[in-house]
């Protein structure tokens, strides 16, 4: 018997030897946000409300649908992001001038002071990343992982579109 979890091990499993690519982007995937959440729980934030945020920050007051649709996410766990958020006073949410059956997010003074930190953790967890990496390496990684993004968009369809806010 081993002490380690056979998920947590770096050998590959044997269901996934026809994707060891696809598996190790996985892990990587986890280990960085588990990663980027200890960084944010510094912050006050849970993993995935930094994006939020940067959305918000990028493009001041949005409506809630645009948010959902520019983020990829489920409309109940972008509504319960934001009631936290709101709950933190990061963010302020109301109806829309424009049309009052929509409903305007925005980020508070509080939510705009986050920013500085936000980056803070970003850059930090990308040096340590990509420590042992020169800047042609790093270009290169950038590059393949792009093209893997479009790939995978492709592949996931309507699913894979998150269409950027229109600012």
């Amino acid at each position: 018997m081993t002490t380690a979890e056979p998920a947590c091990t770096e050998e590959l499993p044997s269901a996934a030897r026809g994707g060891p690519v696809g598996h190790t982007l996985a892990r990587v995937s986890r280990t960085h946000r588990i990663a980027m959440g200890r960084r944010l729980r510094e912050l006050g934030l849970y993993p995935g409300q930094e994006l939020m945020m940067m959305r918000l920050w990028d493009c001041g007051a949005v409506r809630q649908s645009e948010l959902i649709q520019s983020l990829g996410l489920d409309p109940s766990t972008v509504t319960k992001m934001l009631q936290r958020l709101e709950q933190c006073g990061y963010v302020r949410r109301s109806p829309d001038p424009a049309d009052r059956r929509a409903v305007l997010v925005e980020a508070t003074e509080r939510g705009q002071a986050l920013r500085a930190g936000v980056e803070g953790a970003w850059a930090d967890l990308e040096e340590s990343s990509l420590a042992g990496l020169g800047p042609a390496e790093r270009a290169e990684l950038a590059r393949l992982l792009g093209v893997l993004a479009e790939n995978l968009r492709a592949e996931a369809g309507d699913a894979g579109d998150c269409p950027p806010i229109t600012c």
